[in-house]
């Protein structure tokens, strides 16, 4: 577990799964980062069990809940993702509509960052965004990640816009 001036971050757990099942059917996660089918409790319990433990496990991080010190609220997710077709791992977030614009992400993306560069040692990191994402992609950049190129993940039709830590 760990803390920033407004935020406890921890490890995504089984026990989040109707905040994920609320998280991933915002219609903001489903235009810029894509439907993950998840339409029960159940189903983000799933999908927390097969997608988030397994890099805990293998990596030591992976997708972290953000949780606000005040109200104790869950309010989004920063995770370092090991991603088909990216070389390198890539840093992501997603916030309820609610705590946007308040600072949070960019608080919980910086802490998130230096757990994978000073806690485990990670060189580099990656961002990739939908090209009309424009306040994620000023977000990646004020984590200091610069625009490389556009990429098509596998699998996918949608180019995306690539950025990488210096």
């Amino acid at each position: 577990m760990y803390e920033t001036e407004r935020l406890i971050i921890r490890p995504m757990s089984l026990d989040d799964g109707a905040f994920i099942l609320d998280l991933y059917n915002r219609p903001k996660f489903i235009q810029f980062i894509g439907d993950r089918n998840i339409k029960t409790v159940s189903d983000a319990e799933e999908y927390i069990r097969n997608k988030f433990l397994p890099q805990f496990e293998k990596l030591g991080f992976g997708n972290y809940l953000l949780i606000t010190k005040e109200g104790n609220h869950k309010i989004g997710g920063v995770g370092i993702f090991e991603r088909d077709g990216l070389d390198i791992v890539d840093i992501g977030f997603s916030l309820l509509d609610e705590y946007e614009g308040k600072g949070y992400a960019y608080e919980g993306a910086l802490k998130v960052k230096s757990i994978g560069m000073d806690d485990f040692g990670l060189k580099k990191l990656s961002a990739i965004t939908a090209k009309e994402n424009f306040s994620s992609q000023k977000l990646i950049e004020k984590l200091g990640l610069k625009f490389k190129k556009h990429v098509t993940l596998p699998g996918e039709d949608e180019e995306l816009r690539y950025y990488e830590t210096e």
